[in-house]
C-alpha cells in the first residue's frame, strides 16, 4: 500500500479590521495556496454570508468528485483500448442543512462522452463502473454518487 500526503497553505484573508467581533463583522475570504499551482480564491457560498464570486467548499467538493471520475474513466478507458475523443461533465449536488450543520445526501455525475468508434458504446457503462470504484473520492465520501452517462460517436451518433 502506498501512502500519499497533500499539503497546502490556507489564509484567512477576511478580517474587516474587527475580527470577529461579529457574524456580520468579518468576510468569508479565504486564500489557498499550493507549492507550483495558482491560488485559489475561497470563500463561504453566498447564503452563509460568502462572494459568489469565489470557490466555495461545497462546489470544490462536487469539482473533486467529477474531476477524479473523469481522470479515472480515462485511465479505465486506456486499460480497454477504448479511444476517448472528448470528456465533458455537468455534476449536480445536493446538500440538506440542518441548523448550523449539514451534509450532503447525494452527487449526480452526468458524464457526456465521446468515443472514436461505435463498436465501444456498450462497454462504456462497464468502463463508468470500473472508473467509479477506482476514484478516491469517491471511496472516502460517506453519501452516493451516481451517474447519468451520455455517450455520443466520434461521427455524431449519440447513445
Amino acid at each position: 500500500m502506498a501512502t500519499h500526503t497533500y499539503a497546502l497553505d490556507l489564509t484567512w484573508t477576511g478580517n474587516r479590521g474587527t475580527g470577529t467581533s461579529g457574524y456580520r463583522d468579518y468576510s468569508r475570504d479565504v486564500l489557498a495556496r499550493s507549492t507550483g499551482r495558482p491560488d485559489l480564491e475561497l470563500s463561504a457560498d453566498k447564503p452563509f454570508r460568502g462572494d459568489p464570486g469565489r470557490w466555495n467548499p461545497e462546489v470544490l467538493l462536487l469539482a473533486a468528485l467529477a474531476e477524479c471520475h473523469l481522470l479515472s474513466f480515462l485511465h479505465v478507458a486506456v486499460s480497454h483500448g477504448v479511444t476517448v475523443t472528448a470528456y465533458r461533465d455537468e455534476p449536480v449536488g445536493w446538500m440538506e442543512q440542518e441548523g448550523i450543520g449539514g451534509r450532503f445526501s447525494r452527487v449526480l455525475l452526468r458524464p457526456h462522452v465521446t468515443v472514436a468508434i461505435a463498436a465501444d458504446v456498450d462497454r462504456l457503462p462497464q468502463l463508468h463502473a470500473e472508473a467509479h470504484r477506482a476514484c478516491f473520492i469517491a471511496s472516502s465520501v460517506n453519501f452516493p454518487v451516481e451517474h447519468e452517462p451520455v455517450t455520443a460517436v466520434a461521427d455524431g451518433r449519440t447513445g
